[in-house]
């Protein structure tokens, strides 16, 4: 049995909207175990997104815990949230955010900069981690006004990738991407996580979600069911299509 990297002790997030609370995520109690490819669902409005930042420190939740590696971070001030994610975790979105007057290269190497110190094994690691994307020497020297959105996609991966954090965290990564891009995006997900790589991630695709090793579904701001499933490739993908399918017909999804 895998080891526990990131759990939470009964979790509330709430917002105030004209006055009246909002509960989007209620006591929940979540063990996420290192290695897993954890795949969170759920409808429009469950609190999906809510608990990933809560999860990665990009939010403070309400009440309850959130403990990393048993350490908790609930309570860490704004600088030392900041100072947590950069040496523990990588985070891709749907819109990939790079910095238009930076080339591909330099849009992976200021994120690592902030970690590491500049170094020739830092480019040459950079370079390295973007070729196996498929961007090659010629791709590195662009800007992100010359990139398609699953060739910018693959820059934010990476830069997501390249400080080896513990947890990778996605919210929605291939939201934006045509369906050729998109394998793409998710065979690199497939790739990284075969390598070892923890990652936690929001979808509401049936395709994205079927890369994962288990599936979380939210309703009104707790877990109500929980799947798990073979690496991917593992199993005959028919099968593992027609049984997520099943889970998530029976979550109401």
């Amino acid at each position: 049995m895998a080891s526990s990297i990131l759990r939470t002790e009964k979790l509330c997030k709430s917002f105030s909207n004209m006055g009246v609370q909002q509960h989007v995520i209620k006591n929940l109690d979540l063990d996420i175990r290192e290695g897993d490819f954890t795949v969170i669902m759920g409808s429009s409005g469950s609190g999906k997104s809510t608990l990933l930042y809560a999860l990665s420190g990009m939010d403070k939740p309400t009440m309850g815990k959130v403990l990393f590696a048993d350490t908790e971070i609930q309570g860490y001030s704004n600088d030392e949230l900041a100072i947590f994610r950069r040496g523990n975790c990588g985070f891709v979105f749907q819109s990939v955010y790079l910095l238009e007057n930076q080339t591909v290269l330099d849009n992976v190497l200021t994120g690592a900069l902030i970690v590491q110190k500049n170094s020739p094994e830092l480019v040459n690691k950079a370079k390295d981690l973007l070729k196996k994307t498929g961007l090659n020497d010629e791709d590195m020297k662009k800007y992100p006004n010359q990139l398609s959105g699953g060739e910018a996609q693959r820059v934010g991966i990476v830069r997501a990738i390249i400080n080896d954090p513990k947890i990778l965290f996605a919210d929605e990564p291939t939201g934006q991407l045509n369906s050729s891009s998109s394998k793409d995006v998710l065979d690199i997900f497939t790739d990284i996580h075969k390598n070892g790589q923890s990652i936690v991630m929001v979808t509401h695709d049936l395709k994205t979600a079927l890369r994962g090793t288990r599936v979380l579904y939210l309703r009104d701001g707790g877990i109500v069911g929980d799947y798990e499933m073979p690496p991917y490739g593992e199993d005959d993908i028919k099968n593992r299509r027609n049984k997520l399918t099943a889970f998530l017909d029976e979550m109401g999804w």
